[in-house]
Protein backbone atom coordinates (compact mmCIF):
# COMPACT_ATOMS: atom_id res chain seq x y z
CA UNK A 1 0.00 0.00 0.00
CA UNK A 2 1.35 3.43 -0.97
CA UNK A 3 2.36 5.82 1.81
CA UNK A 4 0.05 8.60 0.62
CA UNK A 5 -2.89 6.21 0.90
CA UNK A 6 -1.80 5.22 4.40
CA UNK A 7 -1.56 8.87 5.48
CA UNK A 8 -5.07 9.56 4.18
CA UNK A 9 -6.41 6.55 6.07
CA UNK A 10 -4.74 7.75 9.28
CA UNK A 11 -6.35 11.17 8.90
CA UNK A 12 -9.73 9.60 8.22
CA UNK A 13 -9.31 7.41 11.31
CA UNK A 14 -8.81 10.53 13.45
CA UNK A 15 -11.97 12.16 12.07
CA UNK A 16 -13.94 8.93 12.48
CA UNK A 17 -12.78 8.67 16.11
CA UNK A 18 -14.05 12.19 16.80
CA UNK A 19 -17.47 11.46 15.27
CA UNK A 20 -17.76 8.13 17.08
CA UNK A 21 -16.89 9.69 20.44
CA UNK A 22 -19.60 12.33 20.13
CA UNK A 23 -22.56 10.50 18.55
CA UNK A 24 -21.32 7.38 16.75
CA UNK A 25 -21.38 6.83 13.01
CA UNK A 26 -17.64 7.14 12.38
CA UNK A 27 -17.77 3.86 10.48
CA UNK A 28 -19.60 5.62 7.66
CA UNK A 29 -16.39 7.60 7.12
CA UNK A 30 -13.71 5.08 8.02
CA UNK A 31 -15.09 1.96 6.33
CA UNK A 32 -15.60 3.47 2.85
CA UNK A 33 -12.10 5.00 3.03
CA UNK A 34 -10.66 1.57 3.78
CA UNK A 35 -12.69 -0.04 1.00
CA UNK A 36 -11.23 2.49 -1.45
CA UNK A 37 -7.66 2.52 -0.12
CA UNK A 38 -7.43 -1.25 0.37
CA UNK A 39 -9.87 -2.28 -2.34
CA UNK A 40 -7.46 -4.92 -3.65
CA UNK A 41 -7.81 -6.89 -0.39
CA UNK A 42 -10.64 -9.23 0.65
CA UNK A 43 -13.65 -7.37 2.10
CA UNK A 44 -13.36 -9.40 5.32
CA UNK A 45 -9.82 -8.05 5.84
CA UNK A 46 -11.11 -4.50 5.41
CA UNK A 47 -13.92 -5.12 7.91
CA UNK A 48 -11.54 -6.70 10.43
CA UNK A 49 -9.06 -3.83 10.19
CA UNK A 50 -11.89 -1.31 10.61
CA UNK A 51 -13.04 -3.13 13.75
CA UNK A 52 -9.54 -3.08 15.22
CA UNK A 53 -9.30 0.72 14.93
CA UNK A 54 -12.87 1.23 16.13
CA UNK A 55 -12.38 -0.98 19.20
CA UNK A 56 -9.45 1.07 20.52
CA UNK A 57 -11.05 4.42 19.67
CA UNK A 58 -14.35 3.54 21.34
CA UNK A 59 -12.57 2.19 24.44
CA UNK A 60 -10.63 5.46 24.76
CA UNK A 61 -13.86 7.47 24.55
CA UNK A 62 -15.58 5.21 27.12
CA UNK A 63 -12.74 5.67 29.61
CA UNK A 64 -12.66 9.44 29.04
CA UNK A 65 -16.39 9.75 29.71
CA UNK A 66 -16.15 7.33 32.62
CA UNK A 67 -13.79 9.64 34.51
CA UNK A 68 -16.50 12.31 34.56
CA UNK A 69 -19.62 10.15 34.73
CA UNK A 70 -18.90 6.59 35.94
CA UNK A 71 -20.50 3.88 33.83
CA UNK A 72 -23.15 1.53 35.18
CA UNK A 73 -21.36 -1.76 35.74
CA UNK A 74 -24.58 -3.77 35.76
CA UNK A 75 -25.74 -2.32 32.46
CA UNK A 76 -22.30 -2.83 30.89
CA UNK A 77 -22.15 -6.43 32.13
CA UNK A 78 -25.58 -7.31 30.69
CA UNK A 79 -25.59 -5.15 27.57
CA UNK A 80 -21.87 -5.53 26.83
CA UNK A 81 -21.95 -9.31 27.17
CA UNK A 82 -24.93 -9.51 24.84
CA UNK A 83 -23.22 -7.11 22.44
CA UNK A 84 -20.07 -9.28 22.18
CA UNK A 85 -22.14 -12.40 21.48
CA UNK A 86 -24.46 -10.64 19.03
CA UNK A 87 -21.59 -9.00 17.16
CA UNK A 88 -19.71 -12.28 16.83
CA UNK A 89 -22.84 -13.91 15.45
CA UNK A 90 -23.34 -11.09 12.99
CA UNK A 91 -19.74 -11.34 11.77
CA UNK A 92 -20.13 -15.09 11.21
CA UNK A 93 -23.11 -14.60 8.88
CA UNK A 94 -21.92 -11.35 7.29
CA UNK A 95 -20.95 -12.99 4.02
CA UNK A 96 -24.38 -14.59 3.63
CA UNK A 97 -26.47 -11.39 3.68
CA UNK A 98 -26.69 -8.94 0.80
CA UNK A 99 -26.08 -5.25 1.57
CA UNK A 100 -28.75 -4.48 -1.04
CA UNK A 101 -31.30 -6.05 1.30
CA UNK A 102 -30.03 -4.32 4.43
CA UNK A 103 -29.59 -0.79 3.05
CA UNK A 104 -33.32 0.15 2.88
CA UNK A 105 -33.87 -1.30 6.36
CA UNK A 106 -31.08 0.87 7.79
CA UNK A 107 -32.44 3.89 5.90
CA UNK A 108 -35.88 3.48 7.48
CA UNK A 109 -34.33 3.11 10.94
CA UNK A 110 -32.30 6.30 10.51
CA UNK A 111 -35.33 8.27 9.34
CA UNK A 112 -37.11 7.02 12.45
CA UNK A 113 -34.21 8.14 14.65
CA UNK A 114 -34.19 11.63 13.10
CA UNK A 115 -37.96 11.98 13.53
CA UNK A 116 -37.78 10.78 17.14
CA UNK A 117 -35.06 13.28 18.09
CA UNK A 118 -36.77 16.17 16.29
CA UNK A 119 -40.20 15.49 17.79
CA UNK A 120 -38.84 15.01 21.31
CA UNK A 121 -37.14 18.29 22.31
CA UNK A 122 -36.53 16.92 25.80
CA UNK A 123 -34.81 13.79 24.49
CA UNK A 124 -31.30 13.53 25.91
CA UNK A 125 -31.99 16.09 28.63
CA UNK A 126 -32.65 13.37 31.16
CA UNK A 127 -34.84 13.41 34.26
CA UNK A 128 -33.80 14.89 37.58
CA UNK A 129 -32.56 12.23 39.95
CA UNK A 130 -32.69 9.43 37.41
CA UNK A 131 -29.89 6.94 37.73
CA UNK A 132 -30.93 4.31 35.17
CA UNK A 133 -31.68 0.63 35.90
CA UNK A 134 -29.51 0.66 39.03
CA UNK A 135 -31.68 3.25 40.76
CA UNK A 136 -34.37 2.57 43.36
CA UNK A 137 -37.01 1.32 40.94
CA UNK A 138 -39.64 -1.30 41.54
CA UNK A 139 -38.48 -4.86 40.84
CA UNK A 140 -40.70 -5.38 37.75
CA UNK A 141 -39.40 -2.14 36.26
CA UNK A 142 -35.79 -3.15 36.91
CA UNK A 143 -36.40 -6.54 35.29
CA UNK A 144 -38.00 -4.87 32.27
CA UNK A 145 -35.06 -2.46 31.93
CA UNK A 146 -32.58 -5.35 32.21
CA UNK A 147 -34.42 -7.27 29.49
CA UNK A 148 -34.41 -4.22 27.21
CA UNK A 149 -30.67 -3.74 27.81
CA UNK A 150 -30.06 -7.41 26.99
CA UNK A 151 -32.12 -7.33 23.79
CA UNK A 152 -30.73 -3.97 22.65
CA UNK A 153 -27.13 -5.03 23.27
CA UNK A 154 -27.56 -8.32 21.45
CA UNK A 155 -29.62 -6.93 18.58
CA UNK A 156 -27.46 -3.90 17.85
CA UNK A 157 -24.35 -6.02 18.37
CA UNK A 158 -25.59 -8.44 15.70
CA UNK A 159 -26.15 -5.51 13.34
CA UNK A 160 -22.65 -4.20 14.04
CA UNK A 161 -21.06 -7.54 13.23
CA UNK A 162 -23.20 -7.88 10.13
CA UNK A 163 -22.90 -4.37 8.67
CA UNK A 164 -21.62 -1.84 11.22
CA UNK A 165 -22.04 1.81 10.12
CA UNK A 166 -24.31 3.80 12.42
CA UNK A 167 -24.04 1.37 15.34
CA UNK A 168 -22.85 4.02 17.80
CA UNK A 169 -25.75 6.28 16.86
CA UNK A 170 -28.30 3.50 17.35
CA UNK A 171 -26.74 2.63 20.71
CA UNK A 172 -26.83 6.21 21.98
CA UNK A 173 -30.48 6.72 21.01
CA UNK A 174 -31.58 3.30 22.31
CA UNK A 175 -29.76 3.31 25.63
CA UNK A 176 -30.42 6.97 26.39
CA UNK A 177 -34.11 6.13 26.05
CA UNK A 178 -33.94 2.86 28.02
CA UNK A 179 -31.86 4.34 30.84
CA UNK A 180 -33.82 7.63 30.91
CA UNK A 181 -30.58 9.60 31.15
CA UNK A 182 -29.20 12.71 29.54
CA UNK A 183 -26.76 12.16 26.70
CA UNK A 184 -23.66 12.99 28.71
CA UNK A 185 -24.48 10.69 31.65
CA UNK A 186 -25.21 7.75 29.36
CA UNK A 187 -22.15 8.06 27.13
CA UNK A 188 -19.61 6.15 29.25
CA UNK A 189 -22.00 3.20 29.58
CA UNK A 190 -23.06 3.31 25.93
CA UNK A 191 -19.48 3.54 24.66
CA UNK A 192 -18.39 0.55 26.72
CA UNK A 193 -21.24 -1.48 25.23
CA UNK A 194 -20.07 -0.23 21.82
CA UNK A 195 -16.65 -1.67 22.66
CA UNK A 196 -18.42 -5.01 23.01
CA UNK A 197 -20.08 -4.73 19.60
CA UNK A 198 -16.69 -4.00 18.02
CA UNK A 199 -14.81 -6.63 20.00
CA UNK A 200 -17.12 -9.54 19.15
CA UNK A 201 -16.73 -8.98 15.40
CA UNK A 202 -12.99 -8.30 15.75
CA UNK A 203 -12.43 -11.65 17.47
CA UNK A 204 -14.19 -13.47 14.64
CA UNK A 205 -12.30 -11.63 11.89
CA UNK A 206 -8.97 -12.06 13.72
CA UNK A 207 -9.54 -15.79 14.18
CA UNK A 208 -10.08 -16.04 10.42
CA UNK A 209 -6.88 -14.11 9.68
CA UNK A 210 -8.75 -11.09 8.34
CA UNK A 211 -6.99 -8.23 10.18
CA UNK A 212 -4.21 -6.04 8.74
CA UNK A 213 -2.46 -5.56 12.08
CA UNK A 214 0.16 -2.97 11.14
CA UNK A 215 -2.28 -0.68 9.33
CA UNK A 216 -5.00 -1.35 11.91
CA UNK A 217 -2.81 -0.44 14.88
CA UNK A 218 -1.68 2.75 13.15
CA UNK A 219 -5.29 3.71 12.48
CA UNK A 220 -6.12 2.78 16.08
CA UNK A 221 -3.67 5.38 17.40
CA UNK A 222 -5.25 8.12 15.29
CA UNK A 223 -8.76 6.89 16.09
CA UNK A 224 -7.93 7.14 19.80
CA UNK A 225 -6.59 10.68 19.35
CA UNK A 226 -9.77 11.78 17.57
CA UNK A 227 -11.92 10.05 20.17
CA UNK A 228 -10.22 11.83 23.06
CA UNK A 229 -10.67 15.23 21.40
CA UNK A 230 -14.34 14.43 20.73
CA UNK A 231 -14.94 13.29 24.31
CA UNK A 232 -13.39 16.46 25.75
CA UNK A 233 -15.49 18.68 23.47
CA UNK A 234 -18.64 16.79 24.40
CA UNK A 235 -18.00 17.04 28.15
CA UNK A 236 -17.26 20.76 27.80
CA UNK A 237 -20.28 21.64 25.66
CA UNK A 238 -22.97 19.38 27.09
CA UNK A 239 -26.09 17.61 25.84
CA UNK A 240 -27.16 20.37 23.43
CA UNK A 241 -23.93 19.88 21.48
CA UNK A 242 -24.50 16.11 21.26
CA UNK A 243 -28.08 16.61 20.09
CA UNK A 244 -27.03 18.93 17.25
CA UNK A 245 -24.17 16.67 16.10
CA UNK A 246 -26.49 13.65 16.34
CA UNK A 247 -29.00 15.25 13.98
CA UNK A 248 -26.25 16.30 11.55
CA UNK A 249 -24.66 12.83 11.47
CA UNK A 250 -28.02 11.07 11.08
CA UNK A 251 -28.97 13.43 8.24
CA UNK A 252 -25.67 12.75 6.47
CA UNK A 253 -26.16 9.00 6.90
CA UNK A 254 -29.70 9.22 5.47
CA UNK A 255 -28.46 11.19 2.45
CA UNK A 256 -25.56 8.80 1.91
CA UNK A 257 -27.66 5.65 2.12
CA UNK A 258 -30.47 7.27 0.11
CA UNK A 259 -28.02 8.07 -2.68
CA UNK A 260 -26.66 4.50 -2.60
CA UNK A 261 -30.20 3.12 -2.75
CA UNK A 262 -31.84 5.43 -5.30
CA UNK A 263 -28.98 7.35 -6.95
Amino acid sequence: MEWDVVLVLLGVAAMAGWIDAVVGGGGLLQLPALLIGAGHLPVASVLGTNKLAATFGTLAAALAYGRKHPMSRKVVAVGGGAAVAGSAGGALVASAVSSDFLRPVILVLLVGVAGFVLLRPSFGAGKPGTEGPDASRQAPERRRAALLVLLAGGGIGFYDGLVGPGTGTFLIVTFTTVLSLEFIRALSTVKMINVGTNLGALLVFASQGHVLWLLGLGMSAFNVAGALVGARMTLARGSGFVRVVLLVVVTVMILRLGYDQFG
